[in-house]
């Protein structure tokens, strides 16, 4: 016989629904976690099934401990910390796994629901999509119902699934009125109590603060959203819809870099603007970055954190760890001017020395043909335009001297190609110019009217510094590919003419569904996840709550708060208060006190007429009486005349 430890019997019908919870709980994790985390949880899960199954014993404390020490260990190397909400999740999940190896009652399985609870809760730490909602209500109804059904086997219960599943329902319905009324009305504060690690793996950026040969490209082929935009009047055109990100101005010879993340308070000085303004709200996805997108030229934002650098491309203090928005207000006609210091014309000239000779010398042969700079800038667009240079998204890898390998070899290139080329030709002439990363184009959904911006819009152009006319913005794709620059990727790809480049064109159906799946997306960011104090002031203003404030917000919540529970025990006390008394029982119970005789055990009231007519004909005839009124009242059909009857013949007896 296998010696068995003490656990409760109805472990074997509460447990798999207590496992099923778990594992719902943990799925939206599954993706962020090492591999192994998900493997053991699975390899304890199914463990402790068939300790239960075969009524096995449970593993011994001292293998309990080294398992919980070498999973500890595990997630402390594979995260190096155990503080945020990466780590956190592998711990709680780790935890969940273990506790199951050790689970022999009711109160065992109490924790590991409470841990389930742990996991959804942190699920929502890391993303708050549209479909977060769902899955929160399904996995609080699933851990209900596994809470009932664990209850009721342990109490011997027989209820259905089906019943538990609509009382958990019923107990979901029951707390919303309360939890919108908390939504509604509790303060919001602009900044969090507390701040949260994030988790580096959910936040990802298609830009780096470096461009290589191909890094742009690779990007191509992504649809996932950069930001969304929102114009407070008309779109500008699609020619004018530069996203500036960050500035490059250092090169190796094959790659750019210098991105200077610091505050030039004299920077925004430098602009001269011109025409109208456009103005509109950003809503940006997390980076992990510092850089903030806007149109070029930014001249105002509204975020205090947000400043801008000496480069004229905006920046956050911390990096972007979470969704954003911001409004800003940008010109399309603007200049840059600033002083082009000695120091500056050798930053912006410097080359690799003996790198690229061959676009060094083509380019100073084609400078000394022209007349002047400007003259130089247009004749090199004139040669990328006229002769046989492709654009391309899959462009052939390039090796050393990557410029001369692409001007004179391959001739086929992405946007990171084309300006990186043109910005070493201007150098190579002595003309200053930098790189200028960040997104083109951009797709106007109509389902929701905005801007929608995605990682495929990643592009690069560059800024050369001209006299009387400082920085000017110079695009080389739209000199070989102006469609790109005229209808963006996506138009591009709709219309067919991105098949040449390497892009097969979308399924227009699937094309809309996309989109008004990224319109609900867009709702719910702005008024669910969106909504903070702004927000939160004008909707009570709506509502009536003239100038809002916390200590209003407190008192109303409150009193709603009481009202609505008020109101729900009331509910509750409709739906299981007592049945109604039984009068003509309560009159036959008068009868028997009178008669001083307690009936015995299921005795019928015939037999105990019977018995209590044997102290005499009176009692027996009144005893009589009062039994033939008690069953036709009680079991008779409805008449209401015969309590009557039963009122006056239990009235009447007397013993």
């Amino acid at each position: 016989m296998v010696k068995r430890t003490g656990t409760d019997g109805s472990l074997l019908a509460s447990l798999p629904w207590t496992l099923a919870a778990l594992a719902f709980s943990l799925a939206p994790h599954v993706q962020f976690l090492p591999v192994w985390i998900t493997v053991a949880f699975l390899a304890c899960a199914g463990w402790r099934w068939d300790i239960e199954r075969h009524r096995r014993a449970l593993p011994r404390p001292w293998l309990r401990v080294v398992l919980a020490l070498v999973c500890f260990l595990g997630v402390l190397a594979s995260y190096e910390s155990v503080s945020g909400v990466g780590p956190g999740s592998a711990l709680l999940a780790i935890m969940a796994a273990l506790k199951l190896l050790e689970t022999r009652k009711r109160r065992d399985q109490f924790v590991l629901l409470f841990i389930s609870i742990f996991l959804v809760m942190a699920s929502l730490l890391r993303e708050q999509y549209l479909w977060s909602l769902p899955y929160l209500i399904l996995a609080v109804v699933l851990t209900m119902t596994a809470w009932l059904r664990m209850s009721l086997a342990d109490d011997g219960g027989e209820t259905s699934v089906k019943q538990s599943f609509k009382t958990a329902g019923r107990l979901m319905l029951y707390a919303t009125p309360l939890m919108l009324a908390m939504w509604i009305l509790f303060p919001r504060i602009a900044t969090p109590f507390w701040a949260i690690p994030v988790d580096t793996s959910s936040a990802t950026s298609g830009l780096s603060d470096r461009m290589s040969p191909g890094d742009i490209s690779s990007l191509s082929l992504s649809d996932a959203v950069a930001f969304r935009v929102k114009f407070d009047g008309d779109a500008p055109d699609p020619i004018d819809r530069y996203w500036r990100g960050l500035v490059l101005y250092r090169f190796n010879g094959r790659t750019w870099s210098g991105w200077e993340p610091i505050m030039a308070r004299s920077a925004r000085e430098e602009l001269l603007v011109a025409g109208e303004p456009v103005r509109y709200q950003v809503t940006m996805e997390p980076t992990r970055q510092q850089w903030v997108f806007a149109l070029d030229i930014p001249f105002e934002w509204s975020r205090s954190e947000i400043f801008m650098g000496p480069q004229h491309q905006l920046a956050k203090e911390q990096p972007i760890d979470q969704r954003m928005a911001y409004q800003a207000t940008s010109y399309t006609r603007y200049q840059i001017t600033p002083k082009m210091t000695s120091y500056s014309r050798t930053r912006y000239t410097r080359l690799p020395a003996k790198s690229n000779p061959r676009t060094v010398e083509l380019a100073q042969s084609m400078r000394r043909a022209s007349e002047d700079d400007e003259s130089f800038a247009k004749a090199v667009l004139q040669r990328f335009h006229e002769e046989e240079y492709f654009y391309t998204l899959r462009p052939p890898a390039l090796g050393s001297n990557p410029v001369d390998r692409f001007m004179f070899d391959t001739r086929r290139g992405f946007c990171e190609h084309y300006a990186s080329a043109f910005a070493v030709m201007m150098r190579a002439v002595g003309i200053p110019s930098r790189i200028v990363l960040g997104y083109q184009g951009g797709e106007m959904n109509p389902m929701g009217r905005y801007l929608i911006v995605r990682q495929a819009d990643a592009h690069a152009w560059t800024e050369i510094w001209l006299p009387n006319r400082g920085w000017h913005r110079v695009d080389p794709t739209a000199a070989v590919a102006p469609e790109r620059i005229e209808f963006g990727i996506t138009g591009a790809m709709l219309s067919g003419i991105a098949a040449s480049w390497g892009l097969a064109a979308p399924i227009a159906f699937v094309h809309r569904m996309g989109l008004t799946w990224d319109a609900l997306n867009a709702k719910w960011n702005d008024w669910i996840l969106g909504y903070g104090p702004d927000k939160q002031d004008s909707f009570l203003e709506w509502l009536g709550m003239d100038e809002p404030d916390w200590r209003k917000m407190m008192l109303t919540l409150t009193f709603l708060i009481a009202a609505l529970v008020g109101l729900i025990s009331l509910v509750l006390m409709m739906r299981y208060r007592p049945p109604p008394k039984d009068h003509a029982a309560l009159l036959y119970k008068k009868f028997t006190r009178k008669a001083g005789l307690v009936p015995n055990c299921g005795e019928t009231p015939q037999d105990y007429a019977s018995r209590l007519g044997q102290d005499g004909e009176e009692l027996a005839a009144g005893a009589d009486r009062v039994t033939a009124q008690y069953l036709s009242a009680r079991y008779g059909p409805p008449n209401p005349a015969a309590m009557d009857l039963l009122r006056a013949a239990v009235a009447g007896f007397k013993n």
